[in-house]
This record gives C-alpha cells, sequence and structure tokens, in this order.
C-alpha cells in the first residue's frame, strides 16, 4: 500500500487472473496430461505388441524344459567369463551344443498335403466312425520324419510320419469312439516336429477342424403314436372358416364367396344362393418339452433314456409331417428337420439350473398357442407335486402327459389330475407305453 493508502492498479498491460480463470487453465492442464498419458499408453502397448509379434514364435517354438535351458546356459555363459571359473564356461559349452543340436532337428520347411476325411460326420451311439489322414510330400525334396498330431475330442492322437521322399504319401486310419452321445471336434492336424530331450517343438496346422455328431439312439415308433389324439384331423376349435373339412352350418351367399362351397340342393328348394361354413380344426401339433436340469435326474442314465425318448417323439412327428417343437430349460430345438433336431441332442448336457419344469411348462404356454399335445420327459427327481404344478401351465385344451425316465423300473402307468403319466426303464418299451396312453 502506497503512503496516500490507496493500492496501486494491476501494471498496465498484464493480465490479472480470477478465480474461474483459474479453475478453466487448471481443467485444461489436466486435459492435457490425459491426452498424453493415453498417447503414451498407446504408443506402450504398440510397442508391446510388436515385441509379442517378434517374441511369439520362439515362446511356441521353446518348451519350459528349453526356455529353462537356455536360462542356465546364459548364467553359466556370464558367470563363467566374469568368475573365470573353467567348469561354468565347461557347463556353457555343453549346454550351448546341445540348443544347437535341438535347433539342427526342427529346422527345416515343411511341405505337406495333408487330407482328412471323415467316413461320416453323423453316427448313432455305439456306432462305428473311422477317419483317414492322408499325407503327401507335396515339394520333391525328402522331407524328415515328423509326427501329425490330431486332436479327438479331450484326447489327442499322434501319427508318427516316416520319411518322405518327394511325392511320396502316408495314410493312416483310426477309429474315434462313439460311446456317449456328443459333439466330438476333430483336429486340425498339427505336423509336429521335435528334438529328442524336448527343448523345443515346432508346429504346424495343415486342416481346420470338423465335427462329428454322435445322436442318442432312437426308437422307430409305427402309426400315430406321437399324437395321443383320437381325431387325426387336427382339434377342433370355435373358430368358424369358409374352408375346412368339419361342416358347421348354411348361410346365406355372400359377393367373393368361393362358389364349390354353394350347396345346390338347399339352394334349389329356397330359392337363395347358400354356403357351407366349416368350424376350423387345426393341425396336430406336438410339443415335447425335455428337462436338462441336473437336479431333476439321480444319475446322468436317466438323462441319456430321456434324451433317447425326446428324439423318439420328435422324429416320428417329422416323419408324419406334423408340427413339433422341443423345448428345453432356456432353449428350444429344431424341430423342422430331423437332422436338425438329431444334431441339437447331441449337444444338450446336464446343468444345474434354477428354471424348474413348471418354469419350462409356463415358457412353454406363452410360445405358442397352437399346441394339441404336450409331453413332459423328465427324470425320477421329479415329483408328483412339480408334475401337478406344471400341468396346471398348460393352456385349456392341450392334452397333456407326463414320461418318467427310470432306467430298469417295470413300464408302469398313472394319473396325476388329468395328466397321464408313464415310468419308462427301456427305450423299447416306448412303442407299448405310448399305445397304454392311447387306450387309457
Amino acid at each position: 500500500m502506497s503512503a496516500s493508502g490507496i493500492s496501486p492498479g494491476p501494471a498496465y498491460g498484464k493480465r490479472q487472473e480470477t478465480p474461474r480463470g483459474l479453475l478453466a487453465a487448471g481443467r485444461a492442464q489436466v486435459q492435457r496430461g490425459r491426452r498424453g498419458w493415453v498417447t503414451f499408453a498407446a504408443a506402450a502397448r504398440s510397442r508391446a505388441a510388436a515385441v509379442g509379434r517378434v517374441v511369439a514364435p520362439v515362446r511356441r517354438t521353446f518348451s519350459t524344459f528349453g526356455i529353462a535351458v537356455t536360462l542356465v546356459t546364459v548364467a553359466a555363459w556370464i558367470a563363467g567369463l566374469a568368475l573365470d571359473w573353467l567348469e561354468l564356461v565347461v557347463a556353457a559349452v555343453l549346454l550351448s551344443v546341445t540348443l544347437l543340436c535341438a535347433i539342427v532337428f526342427v529346422l527345416g520347411r515343411f511341405k505337406y498335403d495333408v487330407v482328412l476325411d471323415l467316413a461320416q460326420a453323423r453316427v448313432t451311439v455305439g456306432d462305428r466312425a473311422v477317419g483317414r489322414l492322408d499325407v503327401r510330400n507335396a515339394s520333391s525334396r525328402s522331407l524328415l520324419p515328423s509326427v501329425m498330431e490330431l486332436p479327438v475330442g479331450t484326447g489327442t492322437a499322434a501319427f508318427p510320419v516316416p520319411r518322405l521322399r518327394g511325392g511320396g504319401t502316408h495314410e493312416e486310419i483310426f477309429t474315434i469312439p462313439t460311446r456317449r452321445r456328443s459333439v466330438i471336434t476333430v483336429g486340425p492336424v498339427k505336423s509336429v516336429r521335435a528334438d529328442p530331450l524336448g527343448l523345443l517343438r515346432r508346429e504346424m496346422t495343415w486342416t481346420d477342424e470338423q465335427e462329428v455328431f454322435v445322436h442318442p439312439r432312437v426308437k422307430n415308433l409305427t402309426g400315430s403314436s406321437t399324437g395321443f389324439l383320437k381325431d387325426l384331423e387336427g382339434r377342433v376349435t370355435n373358430d368358424i372358416t369358409s374352408s375346412d373339412v368339419n361342416f358347421h352350418a348354411l348361410r346365406d351367399y355372400v359377393a367373393g364367396d368361393d362358389r364349390r362351397h354353394i350347396h345346390w340342393k338347399t339352394t334349389a328348394r329356397t330359392g337363395q344362393l347358400m354356403v357351407r361354413v366349416f368350424e376350423e380344426t387345426r393341425r396336430s401339433h406336438l410339443a415335447v418339452l425335455l428337462s436338462t436340469r441336473a437336479e431333476d435326474y439321480a444319475h446322468e442314465d436317466e438323462f441319456e433314456l430321456a434324451v433317447s425318448v425326446c428324439g423318439s417323439l420328435g422324429l416320428q412327428a417329422i416323419k408324419e409331417d406334423r408340427g413339433v417343437t422341443v423345448l428345453v430349460n432356456e432353449a428350444t430345438l429344431h424341430g423342422d428337420h430331423r437332422t436338425r433336431l438329431m444334431d441339437d441332442l447331441s449337444r444338450i448336457e446336464l446343468e444345474s439350473r434354477k428354471t424348474k419344469l413348471v418354469d419350462l411348462a409356463r415358457s412353454a404356454g406363452m410360445a405358442a398357442t397352437d399346441f394339441s399335445v404336450i409331453a413332459f420327459i423328465v427324470g425320477s427327481m421329479v415329483t408328483p407335486t412339480e408334475l401337478r404344478a406344471a400341468s396346471a401351465r398348460v393352456p385349456a385344451g392341450v392334452q397333456v402327459m407326463a414320461i418318467q425316465c427310470v432306467p430298469g423300473a417295470s413300464l408302469g402307468r398313472h394319473s396325476i389330475a388329468e395328466m397321464g403319466v408313464l415310468t419308462l426303464g427301456r427305450l423299447a418299451d416306448l412303442p407299448l407305453a405310448l399305445k397304454k396312453m392311447s387306450d387309457g
């Protein structure tokens, strides 16, 4: 403050910063700092990716044992030379020679033509599934021996390939286990060349992977066993239509009516054009509700029997050109073609789920309203209370039944409310069980 008590103003040409201006400047500096950090991080990721691309072939070639031997070799050279320790230098030389020999084993260019041929992509449980692996030397020079590795499901098959002259071929025939319903991934075929000590391993992929579908066993059902309907023409509704098979009444002719439906006898008697009207019938539509909840089955054999029953019903409905919908917990399977249905059944597995049978029935009721028959396929752990609750969720007018799969049990039938329940112990008993249900 000056002697006169008056504070001097700001110097000429210098702007005085306000708190708002300081805050804006601070924000701008923070944003510049963030942009700089983002740029630095992006550059670091780019450099790391470049280093990874360079190191990846080395990492894939060297086994864990090979990496350890390499590190020990480097340490032996450094310590031996720094400490003038002759024994370490000799060990380093021996390890270096070993690594060089291993490199010689895996050197060389692979020039193979490899064909993976599966005789059948779809088989039934227990059927024999075979494949062929054909390896040809596509070069004019001889190729050293190698090994072809073929992943089959969770395992891997190794086929030694001998030394092949230019244009030479080698063939291997293999079998695929089909003891259990599943989808087995076969391939890709990889050629492997490694040293005897397992330090280095060089791989090359020659084919894509293929899938083998192991379908569940099914039982051929004759006649109309899957419909359980007395009226094979369909289910009659209260809707009136001008064209169907179930005659309802006569009415006056209206312009645009099909003249084929004119009832000429009544027209001649009354002197006025009269046409026939019909009650609409709906085509039989089977809905199969298969529980995939692990808690509904005592053991895996029950589930496999249930899948076979589901496939048998679905295939028969497709064969009879009826509509069929197959529902499992949280999914709908393809019911429009036999191959797609069986492929889907090959994939499904038991899982612990929160959705119960009653939830599956509720989903079925919401999914479609044209079902004429609903069949529940369940295991022995489903209680009568659960079956009754699921049946209560079925729309009115739809015939409902349940098949409880219990391997080894005697064929039986009982009722829960208006729902018939079959106890099935063998897939071979399914036609007789359905006959009992129809007769009952």
